[in-house]
């Protein structure tokens, strides 16, 4: 019995190798190969889900190995339930079926959505699937607590421009605001705005980011914090303005930026490790975040841009400026996760569209994939679950399986609670039960 399961324990591990020997990763100078064309925003190649939201232009393949992406849409968000918002590995690109696409634990109180982490789990990510190509977006919004834990409401575009508004849980008095231009790290691009009353957790605040051609400016209860003019970002050297300027996408996230095993920088820069026995883990089973209303207004593209149609972006060069983008008629629908924007039709008719391997949907290593956990390794299997046992009338966990089936466009789940995806289940549920049999066969 113990040959047996040493045995299976030795064929775990080297399946755990292959499996990370397989990924091939990407960036800009180190673009995918053909046969998996698309750099998902977390760097690493595939097919699918890597070639929707977060699929860098620049460091896939080829420009137009991603799918186009859905054009912007004014509309405002309300939390009663999870109808409009899909599971990661179920959408395939449809934003007129499903606003949100989302990983990790969201469940919905009082009217509010929840993003939720459970105890070592890389927390949730909710991006919505219509990118903005400027605007203004706004978020009543309670950030989480406890050193460690960071909450996120930024546009991120697929090639990293990005503007955001980040709560570090060690310091409830402040929100960061920060701004990249395609992932060029620049720490003094960050600033702190202070909030009334003090207490980012308890209270609610209205944050809102208001993107111009010209102009960024970050406001906060009606209150304008901070203001970014296009002009003061030229560079002189490079001969161009590195201002956040190609389509983005609005996501929310929590994530734990203080995870043992992340960077040394990262965990300071959040105040510390985390504390996964902390008064909110111990009472709810979960660090939060709460969300109220969000309201996205989309203002009218650059008077240049190239227009042909008027349901998707598309860039047209892998350089990457505001002159590369077109709005086209193109459709932004795979066939299936084996598609990819070189054949977006691949796979619709073969009865079958669930992800048969790790290179089909990107997994969500924590954070937003922007500039916060770049590099970042969570040293988590995201597989944790916590209950609830705090008032309200959301009612249940957000814990529970993924369902392996597919159906474009349905919200994962009716109701309150949404099912958490199960991620690297190899790493962190198979190779967990095996030493545990070990363990116990050997006492």
């Amino acid at each position: 019995m113990v040959r047996f399961v040493t045995s299976l324990l030795a064929l775990s591990l080297s399946a755990t190798v292959l499996a990370s020997s397989n990924t091939i990763t990407c960036s800009t100078s180190k673009q995918c190969p053909q046969d998996k064309p698309c750099c998902s925003q977390y760097g690493e190649c595939g097919t699918g889900g890597y070639c929707l939201g977060g699929c860098d232009a620049q460091s896939s393949f080829s420009v137009d190995s991603c799918a186009p992406m859905p054009i912007c849409e004014n509309k405002s968000y309300t939390w009663d339930n999870l109808d409009n918002t899909v599971l990661n590995t179920k959408y395939l690109g449809n934003a007129s079926a499903a606003d949100w696409t989302y990983s990790g634990f969201p469940k919905t109180q009082d009217g509010n959505l929840l993003m939720t982490m459970p105890k070592n789990s890389v927390g949730s990510l909710f991006a919505n699937n219509h990118y903005i190509w400027y605007g203004k977006v706004s978020g009543k919004i309670k950030s989480s607590r406890g050193k460690g834990v960071v909450t996120a409401f930024i546009l991120l575009s697929d090639v990293k421009d990005e503007i955001d508004y980040e709560w570090v849980g060690a310091d409830l008095t402040a929100v960061q605001t920060n701004y990249y231009w395609q992932g060029v790290l620049d720490w003094h691009n960050s600033a702190n705005a202070s909030v009334t009353n003090e207490d980012t957790f308890k209270d609610w605040h209205t944050y809102e980011i208001d993107w111009q051609p010209d102009q960024t400016q970050w406001i906060i209860d009606g209150v304008v914090k901070r203001t970014l003019k296009k002009s003061d970002t030229w560079n002189a050297t490079a001969n161009r303005f590195q201002y956040p300027q190609t389509p983005a996408r609005l996501q929310m996230s929590l994530w734990p930026a203080g995870q043992k095993g992340n960077a040394q920088g990262t965990i300071d820069w959040a105040g510390g490790e985390i504390d996964w026995n902390s008064q909110d883990i111990q009472e709810k089973g979960y660090y939060y975040a709460t969300v109220g209303k969000v309201d996205v207004t989309c203002y009218d593209p650059p008077k240049e841009a190239k227009k042909t149609g008027n349901n998707a972006y598309v860039y047209t060069s892998d350089t990457a400026m505001e002159a590369d983008v077109a709005i086209t008629g193109n459709s932004t629908v795979l066939g299936s996760l084996a598609a990819t924007g070189l054949n977006m039709t691949y796979g619709a008719h073969s009865g079958s569209s669930t992800a048969t391997g790790s290179d089909s949907v990107p997994t969500n290593m924590g954070g937003t994939g922007g500039m916060a956990s770049n590099g970042t390794n969570t040293g988590s299997t995201g597989t944790s679950s916590g209950s609830s046992s705090g008032s309200g009338s959301g009612s249940g966990s957000a814990s529970g399986a993924s369902s392996t089936g597919f159906s474009q466009g349905t919200s994962a789940t009716k109701g309150n609670s949404a099912p958490a995806q199960v991620e690297r289940v190899l790493q962190g549920s198979f190779f967990a039960v095996l030493v545990a049999v070990v363990a116990l066969v050997t006492l």
